[in-house]
């Protein structure tokens, strides 16, 4: 099934501003809210979209990358790509609704909603790929190794130790968040932090994990299995969630970000998804017209040469370029640009024959053709 736009799950227009995206946002959020719409699993379904078309549009470079791709342009999982769930909304509402850490939404519900214990985050992973221009055009498959931290195995990313306890922070009472009162000159003001001693979980553990310290990670290497779509482009990024560093005492882990680097190509140019390529042909050939067979990314192709083609004639192949990466464009096509070979040394014979040629007025360009400049000729090709 597609997902929906991110606009249209917001309800606003493409040009709407930041404050617009959390307007809009906080609407939605308060309207599906699990607790205002206890039992119903449409409404939380709705809940998860609106909070994923959040995060990616309140995100500069992620909604730029939407605006440009669409759903594809996020990877292969994005921040709702299945590893999303209500612990990850509420860790976002600190900017919209405000507060410190508990569910925003307990002033409007009548303080019963969830209380949100810190959720240890891991960091982001950021790598480079490598594609040739035969990959990028049909989408490839990669395994890459990674050095990460990775969830402790004898502790299973808890990070205490076997059989061990948990005590309840003394600090914070397991709220994990601690407020303080201070006077100012508007009156007493109430603030909530992370609780200094359990760092935000609520609980302490009695004996960790001798192998993590009791951090519940460990570093280590991965391979992790990319899957590229056709059309990607030098400079693009993906994202994969949950494969980057895993967090703290089975926290949610952070992303893989994949870079793309593009291989330069010993035939072709790349302008956008269309490719360029240059075919030499010889005078007798321009003047007497011929057919030739050309590289294309799929394999050759027979071409026709017409009698008195000039150079910097452009022959255009539809569809023989590279498809868009959302798939809306359809695929590019292939330019071919011929170019006429000129020797650059000459026999006596040649020489005399080509003296011959020269007089005649039938090998003289008129003055029309002398004046077409290379800007009209450009603009003959993108007019066919």
């Amino acid at each position: 099934m597609s997902k929906r736009d991110y606009y249209e799950i917001l309800e606003v227009s493409k040009d709407a501003s930041p404050e617009e995206l959390k307007k809009a946002y906080r609407k939605q959020a308060i309207k599906f809210h699990p607790d205002k719409n206890p039992g119903k699993k449409d409404a939380e379904d709705k809940f998860k979209e609106a909070a994923e078309a959040y995060e990616v549009l309140s995100d500069q470079n992620k909604r730029q990358r939407y605006d440009q791709y669409g759903h594809a342009g996020m990877g292969n999982g994005g921040f709702g790509g299945g590893g999303m769930n209500m612990e990850d909304i509420f860790s976002h509402f600190g900017d919209i609704f405000g507060g410190g850490g508990n569910d925003p939404f307990s002033s409007f519900f009548g303080g019963g909603g969830r209380r949100g214990k810190s959720v240890n985050r891991g960091s982001n992973l950021r790598v480079k790929v490598k594609l040739t221009l035969e990959e990028i055009a049909n989408g490839v498959e990669k395994k890459i190794k990674v050095n990460k931290y990775l969830s402790c195995k004898t502790c299973k990313g808890t990070g205490a130790k076997g059989g061990s306890s948990y005590n309840t922070c003394s600090t914070c009472r397991g709220s994990g968040h601690v407020s303080r009162v201070t006077s100012t000159f508007l009156g007493q003001m109430q603030t909530t932090q992370v609780c200094p001693n359990c760092g935000g979980e609520g609980q302490i553990i009695t004996d960790k994990c001798t192998d993590c310290a009791g951090n519940g990670v460990v570093k280590g290497e991965e391979v992790i299995s990319i899957r590229i779509p056709a059309g990607v482009a030098e400079g693009m990024q993906l994202s994969m969630s949950g494969n980057g560093n895993a967090a703290a005492r089975s926290g949610v882990p952070g992303d893989l970000l994949i870079q793309i680097e593009e291989i330069r190509h010993e035939k072709f140019e790349r302008d956008g998804n269309n490719l360029l390529y240059e075919h030499y042909i010889t005078f007798s050939e321009a003047a007497l017209g011929s057919s030739a067979e050309v590289p294309t990314i799929d394999g050759k192709v027979k071409i026709k040469i017409d009698p008195g083609t000039q150079s910097g004639k452009v022959l255009r192949l539809r569809g023989k370029g590279l498809s868009s990466i959302n798939g809306y464009e359809g695929k590019g096509d292939l330019l071919i640009s011929i170019v006429i070979w000129t020797p650059k040394t000459l026999t006596k014979e040649e020489r005399i024959m080509l003296e011959k040629l020269g007089n005649s007025d039938n090998f003289k360009p008129s003055q029309e053709t002398r004046d077409k400049n290379i800007f009209s000729r450009m603009k003959d090709l993108f007019e066919q």
